[in-house]
């Protein structure tokens, strides 16, 4: 296999003679200013290369040589903490002094430990009942940020021929904007109900839980007529680990415990851009 080894500042060349010996490969070649391709690594020498790549800041992965980015046909993303920085329900909550409550639930269903999505999310949006829709365009103008590398890697999918998904657990509202600003080709997520103005604390329609992630990424898939092995899921949280199972390849990007152990690969310190230099 070839081992990719990314950092997030320039590569450290000294760390390029132990990675080899660690990874039992033939040689390195420099990708670029960031990265580097170890050619006829051992994939046996993960736990050995866990620690050392944790130590030093450093992501890695095996790439089958030879594959490239156009032999996929879909990148599909998570949004709140993956194609974005921040978490928009906790910041929505934040205008009504609840970010701290809201966030813990947040946290608990990202991490796995509230088994039942539609509950967690029932819960958190009831929390917003009564407050002003106009919260929802501050969040957006004044917090939401695009996670590092965001805008490179999708213009690198896009130039490789993929199209792009992005469907989330949060709200229509921040997708819609996304998807005119990024020039997505499909988003799925929750709409908030707004009446005279105010959140009344509910969903519309279907929540998009782990399983419907799953089954838009099949969806979408189907109707493009590619099979889902050409599919990328890139996530952070439990509810995303059944689309990303969907997938032939799928990306933790900072994620959490249970999504790193589960994914193909595991961006820990790099942008989302790493996808492009795993090819």
């Amino acid at each position: 296999m070839n081992l990719v080894i990314q950092a997030s500042s320039p590569f450290n060349p000294v760390h390029q003679k132990p990675l080899v010996a660690l990874a039992r490969g033939r040689r390195a070649v420099e990708i670029d200013a960031h990265a580097i391709r170890i050619e006829d690594a051992d994939p046996a020498q993960r736990p050995d290369l866990d620690v050392y790549c944790a130590t030093h800041a450093l992501d890695y992965a095996f790439v089958e040589p030879g594959r490239s980015l156009a032999d996929f046909g879909l990148v599909t993303m998570d949004m709140d903490s993956t194609l974005i920085t921040i978490e928009c329900i906790d910041e929505i909550a934040d205008f009504c002094g609840l970010k701290a409550e809201v966030s813990a639930i947040t946290e608990a269903a990202m991490r796995g430990e509230i088994q039942d999505f539609n509950e967690s999310l029932t819960r958190r949006v009831a929390l917003l009942k009564g407050l002003d829709a106009d919260v929802l365009g501050r969040v957006y103008e004044e917090r939401l940020r695009l996670s590092p590398g965001a805008e490179r890697m999708l213009a690198g999918a896009k130039a490789a021929g993929l199209k792009t998904l992005l469907v989330s657990g949060g709200f229509t509202f921040f997708t819609e904007r996304l998807k005119a600003r990024l020039g997505l080709d499909y988003t799925r997520a929750n709409t908030l109900e707004i009446v005279d103005g105010k959140l009344t604390g509910k969903v519309v329609g279907e929540i998009v839980n782990a399983d419907v992630k799953a089954r838009t990424l099949l969806e979408t898939c189907k109707a493009m007529g590619i099979d889902p092995r050409r599919a990328i899921a890139m996530g952070d949280g439990s509810n995303d680990l059944k689309m990303m199972a969907a997938a032939g390849l799928s990306v933790a990007f900072r994620a959490k415990p249970v999504v790193r152990e589960a994914a193909s690969v595991a961006f820990n310190f790099v942008g989302l851009d790493g996808l492009l230099r795993l090819f």
